[in-house]
């Protein structure tokens, strides 16, 4: 089963040429189910949508609470933002959790719990986007906290561990990953943890995910990091879920456009039932 998460970057930069952008790079790598953050929805539709209908999958866009800061930002009330998930499998039930943050912090940041039925089992899916100022780390800790629980209320009932992507805009060894990571400190759900699926790649593969050899990112000055994830709970019978191979991926322009600042992760998990897509 391949699994994508990416944050699309909103309606930032020249997002017209860069929604043509996202659909080719999806399209190329033949997902089987992809978490979104940053998804833009205006004008009675959302990108969500569109790119499923255009990749002939199903999809749920969760749209944020509290988007004015965002239209602020590019002076457009009438443009909304949130995540979403696009799956090859029927959505069979799905709920959102509303992430608190200080008032002077709170963007409306969200996590979305999906359950797809894939051949054989369902599969719990989750997408999240936690606040993302760099001092906020205490926030995001209670973010993840929240997140966790959220897990552990929807994961159960099948075999297929559950799987958490999204942007964390949080450093792996941070407090608030290794907290809902729960192997290198104690995790908030007792008994319940998760593998960052990047501990599978190729030590020498290309890690960032926010990468100055992006221009986006480089006009802001900042640093390579790592703050996309996908994490994925202990594996089931016969290693159900477990993760084959991970990678980076939208790490370049497409026809000359960089399609997001993000770039995507990409992981296969074992799953009898799915056919994982090559290249």
């Amino acid at each position: 089963m391949r699994v994508v998460t990416w944050n699309l970057w909103w309606r930032f930069g020249p997002w017209e040429a860069r929604q043509k952008a996202i659909l080719t790079t999806l399209r190329a790598l033949r997902p089987d189910v992809v978490g979104l953050q940053e998804v833009w929805s205006g004008d009675g539709g959302n990108l969500a949508d569109w790119l499923a209908g255009e990749l002939g999958l199903h999809a749920v866009f969760a749209p944020s609470h509290a988007p004015e800061r965002w239209q602020r930002r590019i002076g457009d009330p009438t443009v909304g933002v949130g995540v979403a998930v696009l799956s090859r499998w029927p959505v069979v039930a799905h709920a959102t959790l509303p992430l608190d943050a200080p008032d002077e912090l709170d963007d409306g940041r969200l996590a979305l719990y999906t359950r797809l039925a894939a051949p054989g089992h369902e599969v719990p899916f989750f997408t999240t986007h936690l606040t993302s100022v760099p001092y906020a780390s205490a926030v995001r800790v209670q973010q993840v906290t929240a997140l966790a629980g959220f897990v552990a209320a929807h994961k159960g009932g099948t075999a297929f561990p559950p799987v958490v992507t999204g942007d964390f805009n949080a450093a792996p060894d941070s407090d608030e990953m290794r907290l809902f990571g729960g192997h290198r400190t104690a995790p908030t759900v007792p008994g319940q943890t998760f593998v960052d699926a990047w501990q599978y790649a190729d030590p020498s593969a290309p890690w960032a995910t926010w990468d100055p050899a992006n221009p986006y990112v480089a006009l802001s000055g900042e640093p390579p990091a790592r703050v996309d994830y996908i994490h994925v709970g202990a594996p089931g019978p016969d290693a159900l879920g477990r993760v084959r191979a991970v990678r980076r991926a939208a790490d370049g322009p497409e026809d000359g456009i960089w399609p997001s600042d993000h770039a995507a992760v990409v992981a296969d998990l074992t799953d009898p039932g799915a056919t994982v897509a090559e290249g």
